[in-house]
């Protein structure tokens, strides 16, 4: 049985943040940089609705990168972060033990650069630790769009398996029947998907008469024609 025929669930999978550092985020040209943070927030704001184990690792913050972009952090309040030096994460052993003690073999990652600690990580995560990659392509970023495509052809030829952040949320959430995590999503998707979350704004307050998502009260003054 092929594992990359299982759908991804709340119980199978753990996701690994990668270097999402100021620094690093200023080298970015495969993605408009505000565009790749506000999905990284989005991709952090469903593992913590779903509850999947989630590891944050860091390199050089001190000396180069700089710190971790703060909404992620406030996502998840007290969160160890794990810093390293090399640029490779699987080079680190307190990211090895996390990853083993969430157990979980389906690994997603999201990180900077793809090209780069991406790249490496994946392919030695698979060939010495066993594990698959999810790549959440639209949660990462390379030096160049040619950088990003082209190492994310390379992870797919060596078995990578490529998603986006809105998908992984999705395919976690599967039936709209699971009430315990549908709020929680819907936020995300009011917040987050952009036209999407647009649309889902407007069959709230215009159809279902919701409030609308302000926090607080705007008097609305009726039109009055000029004289």
């Amino acid at each position: 049985m092929n594992p990359k025929l299982d759908v991804l669930t709340p119980h199978n999978s753990q996701l690994i943040f990668i270097d999402h550092q100021p620094q690093m985020a200023f080298g970015v040209q495969s993605i408009d940089r505000q565009v790749l943070k506000n999905n990284t927030v989005a991709l952090a704001k469903a593992a913590k609705a779903f509850n999947i184990p989630t590891v944050i690792t860091t390199v050089e913050t001190q000396a180069f990168s700089g710190h971790t972009y703060p909404e992620l952090l406030d996502v998840f309040p007290g969160q160890k972060i794990l810093e390293r030096s090399s640029m490779n994460s699987w080079d680190d052993q307190k990211v090895r033990d996390a990853l083993k003690a969430n157990g979980r073999k389906k690994v997603i990652v999201a990180g900077l650069w793809t090209e780069v600690c991406n790249n490496s990580f994946a392919l030695c995560a698979m060939a010495e630790g066993g594990y698959e990659i999810y790549m959440v392509a639209d949660a990462s970023g390379g030096t160049s769009k040619e950088a990003h495509d082209y190492a994310m052809q390379r992870m797919i030829q060596a078995g990578v398996v490529p998603v986006t952040w809105q998908q992984v949320m999705l395919e976690w959430q599967r039936d709209w029947a699971h009430r315990d995590t549908y709020d929680a999503v819907m936020a995300i998707v009011r917040e987050h998907s952009g036209a999407y979350g647009m649309g889902v704004d407007y069959a709230y307050t215009m159809v279902h008469k919701a409030a609308e998502r302000t926090t607080g009260e705007h008097e609305v003054l009726a039109p009055v024609p000029a004289k």
